[in-house]
């Protein structure tokens, strides 16, 4: 599974270096200065995990942090800071933080940290998750079955991953970018249409018949289900 990851960090050298990073591992990373910026691009894409540095403008990290565990339990979050103190490091936890990394630190730990977070978030969800509802279609994760209005719809392996992915994404609009890493495990190219062809397959067994259409597209952000 390839998991995509949002890290909130001021100091630009330091967020290049951990996205190139990053990057060349396998975990896709977006970067934002910010606090404000960060939960604007929670609105146009899903993520797995999300690293906060403390001290950036207009909304901290652990103000962020808090936010973030108001609506959501699960994604893990790891915190990066300048500060080693055993009472930042509470008050990190007990926002909702799961991991805490302080600065300076090498990159190899910092991967095997979300290595461990990504294992344990994972296993988490899998117990929890046993359906995906979008209002009368039913996705049984478990059997990877697909159902709408009590019908069950076949599917492809492809088409499967790809309507669970969209279903996982809450009504958030999944990039294309997003959906070939984690559909066809490539990097996507803009010369392909094979994102548009599968979307389409999905529009005709999901869609076609019912008063309801499902499956939307987003100019310019991708594609979503609601």
């Amino acid at each position: 599974m390839i998991y995509k990851i949002l890290l909130l960090e001021d100091d630009y050298k330091m967020s290049n270096e951990i996205k190139i990073f990053l990057d060349s591992r396998g975990l896709f990373c977006d970067v934002v200065y910010d606090g404000k910026l960060f939960f604007k691009h929670l609105l146009i894409e899903n993520y797995g995990l999300y690293i906060l540095d403390v001290n950036v403008p207009s909304l901290n990290g652990i103000e962020v942090c808090k936010k973030i565990r108001a609506t959501d339990k699960i994604k893990p979050i790891l915190i990066l800071t300048a500060y080693s103190d055993v009472e930042n490091k509470i008050i990190a936890f007990e926002s909702g933080a799961d991991d805490y990394l302080v600065k300076p630190f090498h990159l190899e730990e910092l991967f095997a940290r979300i290595n461990a977070l990504l294992r344990r978030s994972y296993h988490i969800d899998e117990a929890n998750r046993q359906i995906l509802v979008v209002d009368d279609l039913i996705i049984y994760t478990g059997e990877m079955k697909v159902t709408r209005a009590g019908k069950e719809i076949a599917l492809t392996p492809k088409e499967y991953k790809l309507v669970e992915l969209l279903a996982i994404a809450e009504g958030k609009p999944v990039s294309k970018q997003t959906i070939a890493t984690r559909v066809w495990d490539i990097n996507f190219e803009t010369g392909t249409n094979t994102i548009e062809v599968y979307i389409n397959y999905l529009r005709n067994k999901i869609d076609k018949g019912f008063n309801r259409p499902l499956v939307h597209t987003r100019a310019g952000f991708g594609y979503y289900l609601k």
